[in-house]
């Protein structure tokens, strides 16, 4: 991930451009104490846009129920020294999801926004890590209580397509 010696934090997602497998878990149900997770696969492509101050994927993901895509757009603002991360479901085509904002620090990515699930008010969390060589992680969690306690409810593991 190189992100120790990136002074200036555009180049933070530069990891995980190419081509990618995907093992994702989910959990069933969100925020109702719920241990049964879902497992399944899907792919992602990510390229570079906006002269590398930012990126894009596109996803399948191949859930039991039926597959679906979805997008992600990420931008850096040099400025603030912050990614806007937004996601784009296939399935509700009209709607983006609230940005999620943050950045790398000791190699891990953190990103935050306040949103609402299921009608009660959240803050939400990604985590990006690198637990192994060219093998990035991703979680979601959710919070009801301002980030004191969290739920991890998605997980992704990529595998790098050679």
């Amino acid at each position: 991930m190189n992100i120790t010696t990136n002074t200036t934090g555009v180049a933070d997602f530069d990891f995980f451009i190419g081509n990618w497998k995907v093992k994702h878990r989910r959990l069933k149900e969100r925020l109702a104490n719920c241990q049964d997770w879902l497992e399944f696969d899907g792919n992602t492509s990510v390229s570079k846009i906006l002269g590398g101050a930012g990126n894009v994927d596109d996803n399948l993901l191949d859930m039991p129920g039926g597959a679906y895509r979805a997008a992600t757009l990420r931008s850096f603002d040099v400025e603030k020294g912050i990614w806007s991360i937004w996601w784009l479901d296939g399935r509700y085509p009209t709607q983006l999801d609230v940005p999620m904002q943050g950045s790398f620090v000791n190699s891990e990515g953190q990103f935050y926004a306040n949103d609402t699930y299921a009608g009660q008010a959240i803050r939400v969390r990604f985590l990006w890590s690198m637990p192994a060589p060219d093998q990035p992680r991703w979680e979601q969690a959710f919070s009801v209580d301002a980030g004191t306690h969290w739920e991890t409810n998605w997980v992704m593991d990529f595998h790098r397509i050679k």
